[in-house]
């Protein structure tokens, strides 16, 4: 089993920047793809963002328009999103994850964290 810890979430000002950690155990964390899900209030869980175990590998979903990145520290058993240039849209909870397959797809998702708010205000 893995279980994972999401930190970082809180309230931004629109166009600022937050860093998501979330701390892995349990399991070796480099056997996964870790990855990134959010749900906003009233809509479906979407996919973010994931990384595979050596990090060459690197997946993010097109309405993050480059303002997203994912990066993992093996030694840490961490990844993290860096989430830069902030909109009220990006609001939600904000889910860490951990896959054999890559979690890109909530039913590719093996393990997952019990989430982070993130509120960006106008």
């Amino acid at each position: 089993q893995v279980q994972l810890v999401e930190s970082g979430g809180g309230l931004v000002q629109a166009g600022g920047s937050l860093r998501l950690s979330c701390a892995a155990s349990g399991r070796t964390f480099r056997a996964y793809t870790m990855g990134w899900f959010r749900q906003a209030p009233g809509k479906e869980r979407e996919f973010v963002a994931a990384i595979d175990w050596s990090g060459d590998s690197v997946f993010y979903v097109n309405f993050v328009n480059g303002r997203f990145t994912i990066s993992r520290d093996n030694a840490k058993n961490t990844v993290y999103l860096q989430m830069n240039s902030l909109k009220p849209e990006d609001t939600a909870v904000y889910y860490c994850t951990a896959g054999i397959r890559p979690p890109t797809k909530m039913t590719l998702v093996d393990y997952w964290g019990q989430g982070t708010q993130v509120t960006v205000s106008s």
